[in-house]
């Protein structure tokens, strides 16, 4: 199912079952997107990330940080982060989707992809840490990317193309039943940062 060409409408499910994607479009003009990309760029304690493959330690390209309004421990890929402090920046932009969408989250996790060739294998955000079947809230800034949803057991495919300064919720049994990645791109020469708001149960 391509949804590139679809009209935005925020109170549509995306999914065609057993989840729900809520796609904003853009919540920030192009100046205000533009402003929070450039901060985050210079802000943002990044980091490559890690993880633990068939018992061996991979280091990847793309870089990662872990926000909070606690120092919250999250766990994935047998790796372990402690939640630094909110910037700024990064508190209204949590304030402005909560506000957009009526969710609440204490925590944000970011992904800085430097250019196409970066990605994210499929996968989906089940953690122990997670607030079961929470909504978790996804900014896009910088490059277009496309972003894939494949049903676990069907195998059936939804995309969408994630602009700056756009919104996208996944929430109720989406992670239950879905998976979703950022597929790798030789198109796209321009970084993307990604932030998803989440919220940890302790």
């Amino acid at each position: 199912m391509d949804l590139f060409n679809q009209t935005i409408d925020k109170g549509r499910n995306w999914l065609p079952y057993d989840g729900t994607v809520n796609y904003y479009g853009k919540i920030l003009s192009k100046e205000r997107a533009d402003f929070f990309f450039k901060k985050l760029l210079k802000n943002i304690v990044w980091r490559n990330d890690e993880a633990i493959i068939f018992g061996k330690k991979i280091i990847t390209k793309r870089k990662v940080a872990w926000y909070g309004e606690r120092p919250y421990e999250y766990t994935y890929s047998k790796t372990t982060k402690r939640a630094l402090p909110w910037t700024s920046e990064l508190l209204a932009l949590k304030r402005m989707i909560e506000r957009e969408t009526g969710e609440t989250f204490n925590s944000c996790l970011l992904n800085l992809y430097h250019d196409g060739t970066e990605g994210m294998a499929w996968h989906s955000d089940g953690e122990t840490d997670l607030k079961k079947n929470g909504a978790i809230g996804s900014l896009s800034f910088g490059a277009e990317r496309k972003f894939a949803f494949k049903h676990k057991r069907s195998k059936g495919k939804v995309e969408l193309l994630l602009e700056h300064g756009s919104l996208m919720v996944m929430k109720g049994i989406t992670q239950t039943h879905w998976l979703h990645r950022l597929p790798p791109t030789k198109k796209v020469h321009m970084p993307r940062i990604n932030l998803t708001f989440r919220t940890i149960v302790e």
